[in-house]
């Protein structure tokens, strides 16, 4: 290949192939993670089906997950908060040190969280 005899033919567009390969991917794999990330409509729950896990949580001081009745602009769920129940008053319970309302809850659940001395690498 000699530059100076004029041999040298510019593949044009074709070098840049890869680059456009590997950028698109990437705004796919982040579109992917975005998509995941996206909290979704869990099932509205009774008041009495609320109390009751309510109820076994703090007698039991388990974990719970309580997604909120709020929606972003976007009409998206905001994440759930999480932790046991630390107290409450006529209108609503503390999960740490957030006040969460009855009439908020839609939907509660128990979690199980992972005890950091029991996480492993996965690389």
């Amino acid at each position: 290949m000699s530059f100076l005899n004029g041999e040298y033919r510019d593949r044009g567009i074709k070098k840049w192939a890869g680059f456009y390969l590997s950028e698109h991917t990437a705004a796919q794999e982040k579109g992917t993670s975005e998509r995941k990330s996206l909290n979704h409509q869990k099932r509205q729950m009774t008041q009495k089906e609320i109390e009751e896990i309510l109820n076994e949580a703090i007698i039991k001081n388990k974990t719970v997950a309580i997604q909120l009745e709020k929606v972003d602009q976007n009409g998206m769920y905001e994440d759930d908060i999480i932790g046991p129940v630390r107290g409450g008053d006529a209108l609503g319970i503390f999960i740490n040190n957030t006040k969460v309302e009855f009439d908020e809850i839609r939907h509660i659940q128990f979690v199980t969280l992972k005890k950091w001395s029991k996480m492993t690498d996965d690389m």
